[in-house]
């Protein structure tokens, strides 16, 4: 019987360090925390990769899912530290790498009817270990604003659109996703919610109205409660308006190292 050779395991002579190697879009259900119920189940998509040394031909992509089998029915970023560790032992790298993207689910009370809905907001943890562990943790919320300009120049009206504000923080001590999502919530012209009466659509369209915004005010408005955290270390805040007159859409942009 042929000796069979592991491939992979072979020393390379090329000399070229590869930054980032292994598996994505892996799809796991995992658990994170939750401010109101303790927990919350979801399914993430993950990038998981390590460092591979310049005298290492390939990794071993089955050793990114045998670790992750073991940690999926943990709470998944407090135990990201322990996770990128095991995958580093298990790959042999001096770097590891996770990203983590998932959908939250917040239960929302309608302004007046007061009927419950669920809504949901996509979520990211970035992570990596090298000599420390770092983490980013995101949220991307969906608002409406409403134009300042519009509600200026028109007799009757002003145009509004749905727009997704992305924040994603590094911090010393613990944040809530919750607490991002409703420091956005709160610096546009209204929240938006799954399900709504029409008394609700009357009181979110006639809110908007009163509170217009530009993509500009949101950055500014999220970047000042942000800047007043001491928790958070530094940060980035991204809008985006999918303009509902224009063909394009509307883009602005704050990072900030405390």
């Amino acid at each position: 019987m042929k000796n069979k050779i592991d491939i992979q395991s072979l020393e390379d002579t090329r000399n070229v360090t590869i930054n980032k190697v292994g598996v994505k879009n892996v799809k796991y259900p995992i658990v994170v925390e939750d401010r109101k119920n303790g927990i919350q189940n979801t399914i993430a998509v993950l990038d998981i990769f390590v460092e591979l040394p310049h005298n290492h031909r390939g990794t071993h992509m089955s050793r990114f899912i045998e670790v992750l089998n073991r940690f999926h029915q943990e709470t998944f970023i407090s135990k990201l530290p322990e996770f990128l560790k095991e995958i580093r032992i298990a790959l042999n790298a001096d770097a590891s790498y996770a990203m983590i993207k998932f959908p939250y689910f917040i239960r929302k009370t309608a302004p007046v009817s007061k009927i419950e809905s669920l809504l949901s907001y996509d979520c990211f943890f970035k992570a990596s270990l090298r000599e420390e562990f770092e983490l980013v943790i995101g949220v991307q919320v969906p608002v409406t604003t409403l134009c300042p300009c519009s509600k200026e120049i028109s007799d009757y009206g002003a145009h509004s659109q749905r727009s997704i504000v992305t924040v994603e923080v590094s911090f010393k001590e613990f944040v809530w996703l919750e607490e991002l999502i409703e420091i956005v919530e709160n610096s546009a012209s209204s929240e938006i919610y799954s399900l709504l009466k029409r008394v609700d659509e009357k009181f979110v369209t006639e809110k908007a109205y009163d509170n217009p915004a530009f993509v500009e005010d949101v950055v500014r408005e999220v970047t000042l409660k942000l800047q007043n955290d001491n928790r958070i270390i530094s940060f980035q805040v991204e809008s985006e308006n999918f303009e509902s007159i224009h063909n394009h859409n509307a883009y602005a942009c704050v990072k900030r190292e405390k």
